[in-house]
């Protein structure tokens, strides 16, 4: 019995999800949401302009130390291992090279916009 008021509720449920969900997206949407270029790009220039390579250091640097912060997220939970010296050690020489490769981009001038 308990199993069949309970399906009833999922489908009850269910069934109102669904219409919620066809019911509440506006009807008329805006027209420039309608186009395929809504990311500001014209669509009837050139497919062939160049970036700046200055925007593809800064992106690569942006996924290395977000990477970084994925690679020492589990730290704190690594300390309750039994060689918590050994997770220390591992996770300052990630942090040295992260460091010292920011330093030597820093230095090179690869950080700053304007030239």
């Amino acid at each position: 019995m308990q199993t069949i008021s309970s399906l009833t509720v999922i489908l009850t449920l269910t069934l109102l999800l669904i219409t919620i969900s066809l019911w509440l997206p506006n009807t008329s949407p805006d027209t420039e949401k309608t186009t395929p270029y809504e990311c500001g790009f014209d669509p009837l220039g050139t497919a062939r302009l160049p970036f700046s390579m200055r925007f593809f250091l800064v992106a690569i640097l942006f996924l290395l130390f977000d990477l970084e912060i994925a690679l020492l997220l589990p730290t704190p939970w690594a300390i309750n291992s039994p060689t918590p010296s050994q997770t220390m050690n591992y996770a300052l020489i990630i942090l040295t090279l992260l460091g010292a490769g920011l330093m030597y981009e820093w230095s090179q001038g690869g950080l700053e916009w304007a030239e």
